[in-house]
């Protein structure tokens, strides 16, 4: 059995939060699901998702049963309160340890959120319609803290080089923000290529968060590690987890860094 594969953030978080995003290792789906899948909506067994939830519980030690979000493509947000299961939003904070926060995504953006002082997380599932909705801004007021005393990591998402996008994308950005069209450049084909981690980094850096790691990883470019919709539209979704430990944590064994 390969061990589950995990991918640990690698930014200025403070100590005793943990966040990072898994890869397609060490599940038992198979074919377009295989092996890690962790989304139960896509088509997949339900036992193998089960399966492999389960897997990753036990490899990373978590403290407890991720909140599993019921992702609508919007900006809804949902405080953690250790009771609560599967609501409908595409983000979530905490602002006590051990409630583990979680979103899938498959080329999507996942952005993880903390607050200098390591007292409030949140997490956000930020694809273009999120991003342009303000799932960002929602999940910062939520955690109710400065941007200046926040710090940001933004995990694997579709790259601006396989990310084409028509122009009613561009104008939900520019309408709002006209600096936004930075993120977007024109091709061959009439259309634009879209950087979903410029988006997000301009969207943070309004709010006056300066700390933003990642936006370094492609999901579409990269299949042997990441789940992609936009490269196969019937597959599985990786999750991004991230939750404040009731004291510091070392790394998980197998552990590499994102």
């Amino acid at each position: 059995m390969s061990p589950v594969g995990w991918l640990e953030a690698d930014w200025a978080a403070p100590r005793g939060v943990r966040a990072g995003v898994t890869t397609r290792a060490g599940g038992v789906s198979t074919g377009p699901f295989a092996t890690l899948n962790l989304a139960a909506h896509v088509g997949d067994d339900p036992a193998a998702v089960a399966t492999n939830r389960a897997r990753l519980t036990a490899a990373l030690a978590l403290p407890a049963e991720p909140l599993w979000l019921r992702q609508m493509h919007g900006a809804a947000v949902v405080v953690h309160d250790g009771v609560r299961r599967d609501p409908a939003a595409d983000a979530a904070v905490t602002f006590a340890p051990g409630r583990v926060l979680a979103v899938l995504t498959a080329d999507c953006l996942p952005v993880v959120i903390a607050s200098r002082d390591g007292a409030r997380l949140g997490l956000a599932h930020a694809g273009w319609r999120g991003l342009a909705a303000g799932v960002i801004e929602a999940t910062v007021r939520e955690m109710g803290v400065a941007g200046a005393e926040l710090v940001a990591w933004l995990g694997p998402g579709i790259g601006p080089a396989a990310f084409e996008v028509g122009a009613e994308v561009r104008e939900a950005f520019t309408a709002r923000d006209p600096a936004a069209a930075e993120a977007f450049t024109a091709n061959s084909r009439g259309r634009w290529q879209a950087d979903l981690y410029r988006l997000a980094q301009l969207r943070l850096a309004a709010l006056g968060v300066r700390s933003v790691s990642g936006g370094r990883s492609c999901t579409f470019a990269d299949a042997e590690r990441y789940f992609s919709y936009r490269r196969n539209a019937t597959t599985g979704r990786m999750a991004t987890l991230a939750w404040l430990a009731a004291s510091a944590e070392g790394t998980a064994g197998g552990t590499v860094r994102a």
